[in-house]
Order: structure tokens, then sequence, then C-alpha cells
């Protein structure tokens, strides 16, 4: 099949050689001369659209098409016929591919601000990847292609991506009040950023069949102060850590006691159990009244945080001590710092029909158990 404007064409098809051409125009440049009666064949995952001077007459669907006045009886109208029915038309036709185009990448090229609640305004960056198909094929031809010969993936990829950003950008400021509330609610998010956008992209006649969100990060400032948050859970007793440290010590001088003087190697050699006996007890006291269980990993973390510093599982704060005013986490019977009992949880919680955890009032999902809870 020749694409010369000299060669009358008389079949038109189109192979996508590449899987990521959505249109193909023939003739690539001008119009053709495509011979009275031609085929046109378009494949089950194409569509045809045929133009004549310069107007779109007709799309065609899967199959053989004879281009002829009996198939396009519009053309009588359109066309002067001096020379009989057997001339040449000078037309274009396109082929648009109507298949599914996936793995197409989106991500914030500039780190979007964001104001976090507990980290103040920091900037974040995002990547996932999207799925889109042509629902339309005359609106995308009209709106998109033009008279360019030919567009692939690639050429709109990144225009979709900066569409995608910026509604992100907007859902953040909606639903997110913490990025460190972000582990698990992904696909959630996916979803409710995919229908916000379906009407962004229904204006090119194109469908989003599916979004993801494959990360969403912080700078490395942020990361570097959230590691140090986990670090100082690890040795939250300072005091601890340097009687371990000097027991350490001890026991090498117990080992060498050439180099501690005579008879003080031996004698701390017999007091070392004693020693140690002494700082389990101290630590497993206070173990008792300033850490708590994480419901999820089941892991010791300190009693007033916010979250697990090891699986990142939230920590809900349910009410404060009347007292002293020290927070206190969900199940606690007695406050961890002054002794004085829990006041009795609010009436409009909501109980967990899964296990029977209470959750605040607002929440969507159980604490315990991770069940979505009834509205």
């Amino acid at each position: 099949m020749g694409t010369n404007n000299v060669v009358f064409l008389e079949i038109l098809e189109w192979f996508d050689q590449t899987g990521q051409e959505m249109v193909q125009r023939l003739p690539e440049t001008g119009s053709g001369e495509i011979k009275w009666g031609a085929q046109l064949i378009v494949r089950e995952s194409q569509a045809g659209g045929f133009f004549y001077n310069g107007r779109a007459v007709h799309v065609f669907g899967p199959g053989r098409h004879t281009l002829n006045t009996g198939n396009i009886p519009v053309l009588n109208k359109l066309m002067a016929v001096p020379w009989g029915l057997s001339s040449p038309l000078r037309a274009e036709a396109y082929f648009v591919n109507m298949k599914v185009f996936p793995n197409l990448k989106w991500g914030t090229r500039d780190p979007v601000a964001f104001r976090d609640s507990q980290f103040g305004l920091i900037r974040l960056r995002a990547f996932g990847m999207f799925n889109v198909q042509v629902v339309q094929p005359l609106l995308f031809i009209n709106s998109l292609i033009g008279t360019v010969p030919t567009l692939s993936t690639a050429a709109i990829e990144d225009y979709l991506g900066k569409v995608i950003v910026s509604r992100l950008n907007d859902y953040m400021g909606e639903h997110l009040d913490s990025f460190l509330d972000l582990p698990g609610q992904y696909d959630e998010w996916s979803q409710g950023l995919e229908r916000q956008l379906q009407e962004d992209f229904s204006h090119f006649g194109l469908a989003l069949t599916r979004l993801y969100i494959n990360s969403i990060t912080p700078p490395p400032e942020v990361q570097k102060s959230i590691d140090d948050r986990s670090r100082m859970g690890m040795f939250e007793d300072m005091t601890k850590l340097m009687q371990l440290k000097a027991a350490s010590a001890m026991e090498k001088a117990s080992e060498n006691p050439g180099t501690a003087g005579d008879g003080m190697g031996l004698g701390v050699g017999f007091a070392m159990p004693a020693m140690f006996n002494q700082l389990m007890q101290q630590g497993g006291s206070q173990d008792q009244t300033t850490t708590q269980t994480c419901p999820d990993c089941q892991r010791s973390v300190p009693a007033d945080a916010g979250f697990c510093q090891y699986c990142g599982h939230q920590i809900v704060v349910i009410d404060q001590c009347r007292s002293c005013g020290k927070n206190l986490p969900a199940g606690a019977k007695f406050c961890s710092k002054c002794g004085t009992p829990v006041q009795e949880p609010p009436s409009d919680e909501i109980v967990c029909s899964a296990c029977g955890a209470a959750n605040l009032s607002k929440a969507n999902f159980c604490n315990s158990c991770g069940q979505r809870l009834s509205s």
C-alpha cells in the first residue's frame, strides 16, 4: 500500500508494529488519491475515520468496507462528480487503536507542597502508573490529533501525567492529615483519584481504565527525622543504656585483671550477676509503665507513641489523664505516669463488629483488626 499522492490507494489498512501507536493517518502527508470503491479494512481493536474536504464523513467499525455512496451516502452531497464515479477521491483515512494502553508512567517532576499536621510544610514526591483507552475516536482525532500523521502514547504520556499530579495535589489536601497515615491507603486513594480524573480524560475521548499509586515519599530531611525518632524509641531510657555500657566495660575488665589492678577483676566478676539481675528488674518494671504493645506487630513501643516505629501502625490516643494530662493509648485502664484511673470512653465511639474493639467516632477502619467500620 502506497502513501504517495500520485498512487491510487485501493486497499487501506494499518498494522501497529510497536503496540504503542494510538492513531495512524493515511496518507501521512497531504490528502490521498483514494480510488472510488477502495477497500477499508478495520481490525477488531481499531476504528476507521474517513475525512473528505477536511470534514469527518464517517467512522467505521471492525470489518471490510467499500468506499462508495452506498456505504457513505453523504458523499453524494459533499463531492462533485464531473469525471464520473470511477475517479479517485482526494481524502484521508484515520485508523484509531481502541485497545487499552497499559503501564504508562506518571510522577511529580517537582515535589508538591503539602502542610503536614506533624512535620509542617513539606514537599512530597509521588509516582505511579495508569492505563488509558480511546473510547470516542472522532473526538480523539479532532481534539488531540489534528493533521499530524501519527500519535504514540509517549507523545501524550507527559501531558496526562501532569493532569494526574495536579488532581493528586488537590486530593491530598482534602483527604490527608499526615503522610504517616498513607501506608495501607494507596489502593483506596487510587480508586478515588481515578474517579476524579474521568472527566478530565473524557474531554479528549479517552477513558482512564486504571490508575496505580506506587509511592508517595517525603524529602530526605523528613525521612532522616523519622529515622531519628525510631532510634530514640529504641533507646528511650538513656540511663539504662549507660548502665549496660558500664556493665559491659566491667565485664571486660574482669576478663583482663592485669589491666585493672590485682583483685579488682575478680571482685567485679563476682558482682556481675547481681548487677545484671538488678538492671533487668529495673528495666522490666520501667517497661511496664513506659511502653505498650503495638496491636499490629506486637512489639513494644513508647506508651505515648502516635505510631509504631517498626511497622508504621497508627496507635490511636483515646483519652488524656485527668490528673497530669498525659496522652493515653487505646485500652489503657490507668495512667502510666500517675496511676489515675482512665475516664469512661466517649459515648459516640464506634465498636467494631468483628473484634469488639472501641474506635473513634470518625474512624473508617478498626484500629485493632483493620475491619472497615460501618458508618
